[in-house]
């Protein structure tokens, strides 16, 4: 069993609230990187539009436009 398997196998198991307390872990995190390291925060605006929208591509397309019903 390769590391993508093992995850994805591991993944199914999670429930909503389960995904909804990752996400809250991931922003509290990177909110502690912003404190760490304050040159992050030194950007500007459009920099976090361009990644989140580069970011979410991906995501928005499996879940939209997948045929997998």
């Amino acid at each position: 069993m390769d590391i993508r398997t093992f995850f994805e196998t591991r993944l199914k198991s999670l429930g909503v609230l389960d995904i909804g307390l990752v996400k809250l872990s991931v922003f509290f995190f990177a909110l502690l990187i912003a404190v760490w390291w304050p040159g992050i925060l030194g950007l500007n605006w459009y920099w976090y539009l361009i990644l989140g929208v580069v970011f979410a591509i991906r995501p928005i397309k499996k879940v939209y436009f997948s045929r997998a019903y």
